[in-house]
């Protein structure tokens, strides 16, 4: 499918998409400047993904989410709970990045799980050498045996991509018919979206997030990972400026849209609900930070009466920087026993999450 920018009204535009990219950027001056930058940013992180898989009609709990990712999952994970850790996994991939990484062929290569050894913390140089680049070093007998190294060493670079929180690239042709359609060329879908990239070249960066976000979805880029394009879409308003300190959390606007106008059968009905759900997110998002700051604030002045070598401070950062903590994670965290986690979790005002003897978490009010 081909997408014709040419039938949307840009004038019509201008002024949502003004008011919502003023929104995104006195959101990045916030959070550039913010005190509990880095908390926040990982809150976003995880909110966005469980809004990712709401908007694709799937629920995955918030708790699930965060238990998964400290490896401490107390249920076998389900197959959204898998989606929303990869989606969580890119973001901080992008973010990782210089900014125009995540829209290079190597960046969307890298994110569709085509390729490793681009992400930091695995550089190419890093990956087991295979055979053929250790030659020298191999007896004249041993080289027989070059393939069934290079396939070990293949097996051992997925594996590490794995336990680093990376995709893992598997051949482009290898893909099960009863999953994937045959005649669905992503390849060349690709290349249509990375067309109306460069026809919508010199619009603001707003505005020209929303037509290419819903290019995406129109043209059907990915078979099973629609959610990619509103990542790229995001590392676009980075990469061009509008908020160079935080990838949007985009999804979290869109879920605040109603269904019947992100999928209207008008373009501008669904460009237009693009920009509303850029509005939303910038809203959402400083109404968070602004919650999340105060109620740092309030547990800061419980634990300031304490020693300073209080193990409190500490658990004030940890609840700040994730949504809900276990007494496992405070544990490790901390170093102390589960016994002594809960104890000092029930000095400071957090709101039991689970509403369970067992398996308890907290957040911030």
């Amino acid at each position: 499918m081909v997408y014709d920018i040419g039938k949307i009204d840009l004038r019509a535009l201008i002024l949502p998409a003004a008011r919502a990219g003023e929104a995104l950027a006195r959101l990045d001056e916030r959070v550039a400047r913010s005190p509990i930058r880095d908390g926040f940013l990982e809150r976003q992180n995880f909110a966005d993904a469980i809004a990712s898989l709401w908007v694709d009609g799937e629920l995955v709990h918030l708790e699930d989410l965060v238990l998964h990712d400290a490896r401490l999952d107390i249920r076998t994970p389900t197959h959204e709970l898998t989606i929303a850790h990869s989606i969580l996994r890119a973001r901080r991939q992008i973010f990782a990045h210089p900014r125009e990484w995540a829209l290079s062929a190597a960046g969307v290569a890298r994110l569709r799980g085509r390729g490793v050894g681009d992400e930091p913390g695995l550089p190419c140089s890093n990956l087991p050498l295979s055979a053929d680049e250790d030659d020298d070093d191999l007896a004249f007998g041993d080289r027989d045996h070059d393939d069934d190294f290079a396939e070990i060493d293949a097996v051992l670079a997925r594996s590490t991509a794995v336990l680093d929180g990376s995709a893992v690239a598997r051949p482009a042709g290898d893909r099960d018919p009863l999953v994937y359609d045959a005649d669905w060329d992503e390849d060349e879908r690709l290349e249509q979206w990375r067309v109306v990239l460069g026809e919508t070249d010199g619009l603001s960066p707003v505005l020209r997030a929303s037509i290419l976000l819903d290019a995406w979805n129109a043209i059907e880029v990915l078979q099973h990972r629609a959610e990619l394009g509103r990542q790229l879409v995001a590392s676009l308003l980075r990469r061009d400026g509008t908020t160079p300190a935080h990838l949007p959390a985009l999804n979290i606007g869109l879920r605040s849209v109603r269904r019947e106008r992100r999928h209207a059968g008008s373009q501008m009905t669904r460009i237009m609900a693009m920009l509303e759900a850029f509005s939303a997110a910038a809203e959402l998002g400083m109404k968070e930070h602004d919650r999340i700051l105060l109620a740092r604030q309030q547990l800061e002045r419980q634990t300031s009466a304490r020693s300073v070598n209080s193990k409190l401070s500490r658990l004030v950062d940890l609840v700040v920087a994730r949504p809900v903590v276990s007494a496992t994670m405070i544990a490790q965290e901390l170093n102390v026993t589960p016994q002594g986690a809960r104890h000092l979790a029930a000095q400071l005002p957090l709101r039991e999450m689970t509403g369970r003897g067992r398996f308890r978490a907290w957040g911030v009010l």
